[in-house]
Formats: C-alpha cells, sequence, structure tokens
C-alpha cells in the first residue's frame, strides 16, 4: 500500500466507520446464496465469549441509517432506498486533484473498475486519469450486498453518475458564490471551473481545499444523457493494466505481512463426514501449530511445504455416511424434492390460462426432458485469505464477490460484533459467482488466532475443486401443444433443482404453467455465472428448435412467430443478418443453430456453426455470432469482451464439463482430469452490440452466456439428425450411429 493512500485511508477511517448491520444474509435475490452456507461456526468459553462481546457497546457511525435499512428484506431488495444520500460516503476530492471514489463493489476481472470511473469521469468532468476507486473494503465503503446478478452497472454506475453529477454542481455553486456570479453561467471542464465571461477558472481541488461534500444527493438527478456522453459510451483502457499484464498487481493470493504463517487444512474424505479420533502428536513435533475446534483441524508453519507435510502426518479417523453417485443423479433429484409454499415471490411458481385444455385442442404435442450436471468455476486464482488479529478486532485480505456478507461470516463464526472485523478485496483473479462465502477466510483467521500472528491460507486446486459449492444440477421436464401454424397455445415447464433464474418464457404463449421445484442436492451447490438461466434457456430454446422440425418450420421463423417483445427479435433478426442465417445450405458434416433469451436486463440471440468429425465424432465449434443489447453501452471493448468471455467459459458447461462424484467423494478433481476449454477449442467470435442509449446501461457479465448451449445442440442435431437434450453434450465425443 503507499502512503499516500494510507493516509487518504486512514483520514476516510476517522469518518466513516462501517456500521453494524445483520449477520443474516439469507435475503439475497439469488436462490442459491442460501445454498452456499459457510461451513464453521466455532465454539468459545464462556469467559472468552464476552471477553469478544466487550460491554455490549457498539460503534454507531454517521452511516446508521443505512445499516438499519439494510436489516429489513424489504430495504435491501429496493436497493436504492438504503444507499448513503451524502455526497462524501461516495466521493473524496484531495488537495492533490485526486478524485477518490468508494464502493462497496469489487472488481473480479470483469473490468468494472474502469467502467465505474469512466461514469464519474463524465459527471464530474475530470479526466479518468484522477480518479482512484476504493473497492470492496468493509471499513471505508457503504455497505454493498455483494458483485453478483449483473448488478453493478444498473444500480451502481447509476448511483455514482448521481454522485459526480452533483459534486460537480455543487462546486460550480461553490466557485459562483467565491466570485459573485450566476452558477449557470459558469462551466466545469478537465476537473476546474471556468467562467467564460471573465476566463476566471479555478481547480476543484483549490475550490474545497480539501474539505469534504457533505451536503446530500438532491431529490432530481442532474444527469447527462446518453447521447451526450464523451467518456462513457467510449472504449477507454483498462485501469492499471499495465500492472496486470506486467505481473506488478497483488491478488489476494500474493498478499503477506510480516510473521507470517501459512495455514493448511486437514480435510475429510467426503463430504458430510464426521471426525471420530485424531493424533497429531508426529505434526507437533515437526515444530507446527495444530489447532482442532470440532471438526476443524488446521496446521499453520513458516512455509506451505512443511504445513502441508503436517497435515500429511496427522493421524484422523472419520465416520462416512453412504451418498448418492453422479449416476444416479437425475432420479434422485426427481425423488428428493421439496415441496412447498413459496413465501418471497421469487418466481418458483407461474400459471395463466388453462395448459390442459390448450393440449387438448392443440394440433401437435411434444414431451421431452432435459438435463444439466453439477459444474465447477475453476477460477484461475483458487481461493485465499490472510488474516491478522490486533487484539479482538479482525482483519482479512481476501478475493470475494461479498465483502460485506464475508465480514458477517467472520462475525458470526468468532462470535463477534461486525464492527470488529475489517475484509479487504484486493482485486482478485475471477470468481463466476463461485467467491460468495468466506470459508478460506474463516479458515485463516482461525489459524492466526490460535497463533497469535498473521496466517494465509491458499487453496489447492484439488481443494477448489472439491470443497468450494458447484453450479446447481438439474432436470426439465417441458410439455408443449401448437397449432399448425406454428402458434404455441400451451406450455408446462418443470424444473428440479437447478433453478428459477429465467425460467419464465418470453414467448408469447397464452396457456402457460412453470414451477421450479427444489430438491436435496447430494452436493453443496450455490451461485454460477448466469445461475439456473443456462440451464432453463438450453430446455427452452432446444425445445423450441425440436418443436420447428416437428412443424418443418424455419427455427428463426417459428421464433419470430411466437415472439413479441421488440428487444429479442431485434438481437435475434441482426445475429441471424450477420450469421447469415438461411444464405447457403450446410455441407456434410456440418450444422447451424440458435438460441438466445432475456436475463438480468439483457437480451441476447447467438448463433452456432458446428463441425463434425464422422470418423471420431469430435464436434467442433467453428463460429460463433452473438447479437446483445443491454441498453445504453458504457465500454464498447469491454462489453464485447464479456460477450466474448462468457461464450469461451460457456463451451466447457456445453460440451464436456461435468462433476463426477461417487458417495461424498470427487472424481475428477484437477485439471487433469476435469476439461475446461483451450485455446485450440475456442471458435471465431463475432459480436454485434445494439447500443440503445435511449434505455438505461444493464449489466452483461450474465446474459450472454444463455445463448451458447442450446445454439450448439441444435447445431449438433441440424448437422446429425442426432437430438442431444443433457449437457455436457459430447464429453467423449459425439457417438454417432
Amino acid at each position: 500500500m503507499t502512503s499516500k493512500m494510507s493516509s487518504k485511508m486512514s483520514s476516510k477511517m476517522s469518518n466513516k466507520m462501517s456500521s453494524k448491520v445483520s449477520s443474516q444474509i439469507s435475503l439475497e435475490p439469488e436462490r442459491y446464496e442460501l445454498k452456499a452456507a459457510p461451513v464453521y461456526r466455532f465454539d468459545l468459553a464462556r469467559r472468552d465469549f464476552f471477553k469478544f462481546l466487550g460491554a455490549g457497546l457498539l460503534v454507531v457511525s454517521a452511516l446508521k441509517h443505512v445499516a438499519a435499512a439494510q436489516e429489513s428484506g424489504g430495504a435491501r431488495r429496493r436497493g436504492d432506498d438504503s444507499l448513503p444520500k451524502e455526497i462524501d460516503a461516495w466521493l473524496h476530492i484531495g488537495e492533490d486533484g485526486t478524485v477518490t471514489v468508494y464502493t462497496g463493489k469489487v472488481e473480479v476481472g470483469q473490468n468494472i473498475r474502469t467502467s465505474l470511473s469512466q461514469a464519474v469521469a463524465e459527471e464530474l468532468h475530470v479526466p479518468i486519469t484522477r480518479i482512484e476507486l476504493v473497492m470492496g473494503d468493509t471499513q471505508l465503503t457503504p455497505f454493498d450486498m455483494g458483485t453478483f446478478g449483473s448488478r453493478t452497472t444498473p444500480t451502481m454506475n447509476l448511483q455514482l453518475r448521481k454522485v459526480a453529477a452533483s459534486a460537480r454542481d455543487l462546486l460550480i455553486s461553490l466557485a459562483a458564490t467565491q466570485w459573485q456570479t450566476d452558477p449557470a453561467h459558469l462551466v466545469a471542464a478537465d476537473a476546474k471551473v471556468t467562467d467564460p465571461q471573465t476566463n476566471r477558472s479555478v481547480e476543484y481541488a483549490a475550490l474545497l481545499k480539501g474539505q469534504q461534500l457533505t451536503q446530500t444527493l438532491p431529490a432530481q438527478d442532474p444527469l447527462s444523457p446518453a447521447a451526450n456522453w464523451k467518456v462513457a459510451g467510449q472504449s477507454a483502457h483498462k485501469v492499471d493494466g499495465r500492472d496486470f499484464v506486467t505481473g506488478k498487481h497483488r491478488y489476494p493470493s500474493d498478499q503477506t505481512l510480516p510473521n507470517m504463517l501459512h495455514g493448511k487444512l486437514l480435510r475429510p474424505p467426503s463430504f458430510g463426514a464426521t471426525l471420530l479420533s485424531l493424533d497429531t502428536q508426529k505434526a507437533e513435533q515437526m515444530g507446527t501449530l495444530v489447532v482442532h475446534d470440532g471438526n476443524f483441524v488446521g496446521v499453520a508453519a513458516p512455509s506451505v511445504a512443511l504445513a502441508s507435510a503436517a497435515v500429511a502426518a496427522i493421524d484422523a479417523e472419520w465416520k462416512s455416511e453412504p451418498q448418492p453417485s453422479s449416476k444416479d443423479l437425475f432420479d434422485y433429484l426427481r425423488k428428493n424434492t421439496t415441496e412447498g409454499d413459496d413465501p418471497t415471490g421469487d418466481g418458483d411458481r407461474y400459471e395463466t390460462g388453462s395448459v390442459d385444455k390448450a393440449l387438448a385442442s392443440a394440433d401437435h404435442h411434444l414431451q421431452q426432458t432435459y438435463t444439466v450436471s453439477y459444474i465447477a468455476h475453476v477460477p484461475l486464482e483458487p481461493r485465499a485469505a490472510l488474516a491478522k488479529w490486533d487484539g479482538d478486532n479482525l482483519t482479512v485480505w481476501t478475493g470475494t464477490q461479498r465483502p460485506f456478507g464475508v465480514r458477517g461470516q467472520l462475525a458470526e463464526a468468532f462470535h463477534i460484533p461486525d464492527e470488529k472485523v475489517r475484509v479487504l478485496m484486493p482485486d482478485t483473479g475471477s470468481g463466476y459467482g463461485g467467491k460468495h462465502t468466506g470459508e478460506t477466510a474463516i479458515e485463516a483467521a482461525r489459524l492466526a488466532r490460535a497463533a497469535k500472528r498473521p496466517v494465509k491460507v491458499v487453496w489447492t486446486r484439488e481443494e477448489e475443486f472439491s470443497w468450494a459449492y458447484f453450479r446447481p444440477a438439474g432436470v426439465i421436464d417441458v410439455k408443449s401443444g401448437v397449432t399448425a401454424d406454428g402458434t404455441i397455445t400451451a406450455w408446462e415447464f418443470h424444473n428440479y433443482n437447478s433453478g428459477s433464474a429465467g425460467i419464465r418464457t418470453y414467448y408469447d404463449i397464452p396457456n402457460q404453467k412453470i414451477v421450479f421445484h427444489e430438491s436435496n442436492s447430494p452436493l453443496r451447490q450455490g451461485s454460477y455465472r448466469a445461475l439456473a438461466a443456462t440451464a432453463n434457456h438450453f430446455a427452452r430454446e432446444s425445445h423450441m428448435d425440436e418443436l420447428a422440425h416437428t412443424l418443418k418450420l424455419d427455427p428463426l421463423e417459428f421464433r419470430l412467430r411466437n415472439l413479441k417483445n421488440e428487444r429479442l427479435r431485434a438481437v435475434f433478426q441482426a445475429a441471424a443478418k450477420r450469421f447469415g442465417w438461411g444464405a447457403s445450405k450446410p455441407t456434410p458434416g456440418q450444422g447451424f443453430g440458435m438460441g438466445g433469451g432475456y436475463e438480468k436486463l439483457g437480451n441476447i440471440a447467438t448463433f452456432a456453426e458446428v463441425n463434425i468429425d464422422r470418423k471420431s465424432g469430435e464436434v467442433k465449434v467453428v463460429r460463433v455470432v452473438s447479437a446483445f443489447e443491454c441498453g445504453a453501452i458504457v465500454n464498447p471493448d469491454n462489453l464485447r469482451s464479456q460477450i466474448e468471455g462468457s461464450n469461451i467459459q460457456g463451451l466447457g458447461g456445453a460440451l464436456f464439463e461435468a462433476i463426477e462424484f461417487n458417495n461424498g467423494r470427487i472424481l475428477n478433481g484437477r485439471l487433469s482430469r476435469y476439461r475446461v476449454p483451450r485455446f485450440s477449442d475456442v471458435p471465431v467470435l463475432d459480436t454485434v452490440l445494439l447500443d440503445r442509449k435511449d434505455l438505461p446501461s444493464a449489466g452483461a457479465g450474465e446474459c450472454p452466456m444463455i445463448g451458447l448451449a442450446p445454439a450448439i445442440a441444435n447445431a449438433i442435431f441440424a448437422a446429425t439428425a442426432q437430438r442431444l437434450r443433457s449437457l455436457p453434450l459430447v464429453p467423449n465425443g459425439l457417438k454417432l450411429s
């Protein structure tokens, strides 16, 4: 940390100590945030418990109204109602002219640091190079639920634009007062206010002289319309991009502290195993610290090698219970549902019209089942955390998409108030929804508390595969009815376990019954990029292709015939045009397919071309064309990268990624056994961006992925007449009949 940033942060801390918020984090709008709860809660002796709690006094800051709002589910769901209204909660202009911006959102490779900087630069009228973002620090930034659900652009980008615009107008007002003139005559540009009539100008920094902008945001948002953007809407270079490509950037796994130890954990042989006996004598004789707390057994040592050797020397006996295997997975999910009413009304069940009557009168019927396997997140950087205790205060550096959520989990695990915990999130090596929980942070903190020294824990790749949570597997049953002219009249859709994201159809169907059935999952499952929208779109768009084939209609024509949503129609038409749909007939072994939909306020249509080797059964995705629309585009180059990155990652889940397990053990928990996309798998990627400056900006981290799997499956059918209804489609190549 530079001395300049350190002094700024110290100043900020004195004014903005985080207030206590509820440690209950189950109100998040994504169902599978609830599934992936942390696995530790430590027991403390009674005297230690009261020592940590102290006299029960809480440090309450000026943001206490924010905390109170966050403790109510309604306010947390509304989002904007609970955001701080004071400008200085978000932005500070230093005496050197540096604009420091504070946000609880985090950078996990999606380049949101750049687009948020663009938002501030646009409205504040300062060069982007003068802006420094402090992100994901629970002691410095306003409370934030987390970086997930493609919510950063539609919420935080907008919030920081409001803050920057308000600060700009306030600075103009200050200059007008100083010069005794009408503020309407003044212009803000290039970090200064100018009076064109007199040519007087003053730097923002000189106006403020380091003082805080304590005013509240106005009721009316003085925002620049997207059509007038000069910084936003343009392709800007990645902030600190040179540090990432030269290796200067320090990820969570690179963090160090003086006198630091390294931690390793003793893992059970299978999920849910209970520790029966433990002999740590050999490990302790190696000069390491061994911590045993319930099922938690960890080692802290001066080196990773010594910690690993000590863990290997521990003699432990575990009790395991019989568990399902991947061979029986889909039957298991069907038979082990946890049915009940949905008190949250989050879209788990939707009915309109009469599906039974419509099916009875339909000219054609189709009923099929589609399945999706568990898959792993495989982040480039495994989970990592560095923890240190200062008395009863805990500080943790870790890679997480939810710093405040992890703060709450740490506080709960150690029975201490939230304000005793500080979580910092250095820009981390990807997450994909897999870094929402704080197991690694808790592990490092537990070892550090026992060692009375800082401890760093970095998971191995094998731990990442086995002890993180997975994208939920699922079974989806679809039943439909259609008239002879190609009008869908009935739609029944049942999803078992994978989730309700993207479950509602966007096609215009008068009679629908859509139900999500939650199941007892045999594996720990949680958020994954696009959540269940990938599974639900795969089933829906594959079924649409099957219906079109049944009716002998062109798949694009059939979709458009049943689709009134103009934004979705636009992306399908734009992608079809760029792809050249219908312009030529495929050659033998060649197939074309499409898929698309709506998710997280974005609209996507993806067209794929595949080639099938008739001898080996190898499936090669040759070309992918995607058309995407998410309102007004903030950074075109970065948006294109998000779409293309989604398609590359999506190749794995579409073609070959699947977790294999048996009796509570992962069987392919290393990269040599778990197939992820390689450079040789990447097709030609052609991306069409539809810029709607008349619409608010939406996120792009998740939606672009959902069209790929059905597009590939439909292209394989076009090439071979084989209909594949399970993801991954070809884990061992295509078996040609």
